[in-house]
């Protein structure tokens, strides 16, 4: 049997003693990271000796024999020891993938997490309420129904001071596959329209964070004016992130939605393979490429198409979709201008849409580059 791995985020609603709790967990985690991080990097400088898990996993059991810090036996041992996990995942990326180097963690964050392992069933939905380990029973909102093994459960404080836990759920995949519609599409992102596809449909582009804009303003203007360290300071400051936060739902929810559609209605879709974080980098375009999400709406595509049969087909990012006639394949070195929409092909004399165009030429080359299958 094929196993999946899919993530369920639900929102919770803890009481005061649950939330002091939560509370507690993700001190002591952040608390656990920050300092073994400090023994890695004291012992690296020192003695030029790398500090393994394995050996940090001894030292927090010592640590909890400590009398100065006997506290960390009051939160959940698996929310420590995933901390560890993550801090050794950090240093692993480090070295292999060159990000850079891991950082300490500030308790002033206002959007903060901690990751616990599923061991024994403590963590189970029973009707209307959540088990967490050392939390207990916790009110759920539980917004879809699923079916499988929990593996881990991420409790997560938001910065609108909102509770949520996000679940890793192993199920057989079979039973989460989906048939299509057979359809095949190509289509060409943009920032006038969200996307234009090989059949003449366009999406139009929700600019959702040009339409909250002066909300968003508005508020920050406010929060800018309140005094530092202040209650009403820390009350605007809510007001701002849950706008932030209905600016994330609503595109969140626009892609699922347009994701969706897309792979039920089709078994091949191309798309071009776009290097956004190096488009991020003109700062003319930037704030409208990040508003849009390129890169959320092409890893939705990638995981959707699978679960429903489909393929997803990448195109190279130089290849000249926009100035190649798709009836006769003639390159237009003129449509290079990003403001010339429409063109007639001087060889065959095929008028076209610059954006369907694109599609066009993106579907075919992807299933003319398709490896063959014997």
């Amino acid at each position: 049997m094929e196993t999946y791995t899919l993530g369920y985020k639900f929102r919770i609603y803890p009481n005061k003693t649950q939330a002091c709790l939560i509370h507690r967990t993700l001190g002591c985690a952040r608390f656990v990271y920050n300092h073994f991080l400090a023994v890695r990097r004291d012992e690296w400088q020192a003695n030029h000796k790398s500090v393994s898990y394995v050996q940090t996993s001894q030292l927090l059991t010592d640590l909890k024999k400590r009398e100065e810090t006997a506290w960390l036996k009051e939160v959940d041992s698996m929310a420590l020891q995933e901390s560890l996990r993550n801090l050794d995942r950090a240093y692993q990326n480090f070295f292999k993938l060159h990000t850079g180097y891991p950082r300490f963690k500030s308790k002033h964050a206002h959007s903060q997490s901690y990751r616990t392992r599923n061991q024994g069933n403590g963590i189970r939905i029973a009707g209307r309420r959540i088990k967490l380990p050392k939390i207990g029973f916790v009110k759920i909102k539980q917004s879809r129904a699923f079916d499988g093994r929990i593996l881990s459960a991420t409790v997560s404080r938001a910065a609108s001071g909102k509770y949520f836990v996000s679940l890793c759920v192993e199920t057989d995949k079979e039973k989460l596959m989906r048939p299509n519609g057979g359809g095949q599409v190509g289509i060409d992102v943009g920032l006038k329209e969200f996307y234009t596809d090989s059949n003449g449909h366009a999406v139009a582009n929700p600019h959702i964070l040009h339409k909250l804009s002066r909300k968003l303003a508005r508020e920050q203007k406010r929060l800018s004016r309140k005094l530092p360290k202040s209650k009403n300071r820390d009350r605007q400051r809510i007001r701002v992130s849950r706008v932030h936060e209905r600016i994330a739902n609503i595109r969140k929810d626009f892609l699922h939605k347009v994701t969706a559609r897309l792979v039920r209605e089709n078994q091949t879709i191309a798309v071009e393979h776009l290097n956004v974080q190096g488009m991020l980098k003109n700062h003319k375009l930037a704030k409208a490429i990040a508003d849009v999400s390129w890169s959320e709406f092409f890893r939705q595509l990638e995981y959707k198409t699978e679960l429903h049969g489909g393929e997803l087909l990448k195109v190279d990012t130089f290849y000249p979709s926009s100035q190649t006639c798709h009836v006769c394949g003639y390159q237009n070195p003129l449509t290079k201008d990003l403001g010339v929409r429409e063109w007639t092909c001087p060889q065959c004399g095929v008028h076209h849409n610059r954006d369907t165009n694109a599609a066009k030429n993106i579907l075919k080359h992807a299933l003319e580059e398709k490896p063959k299958v014997a």
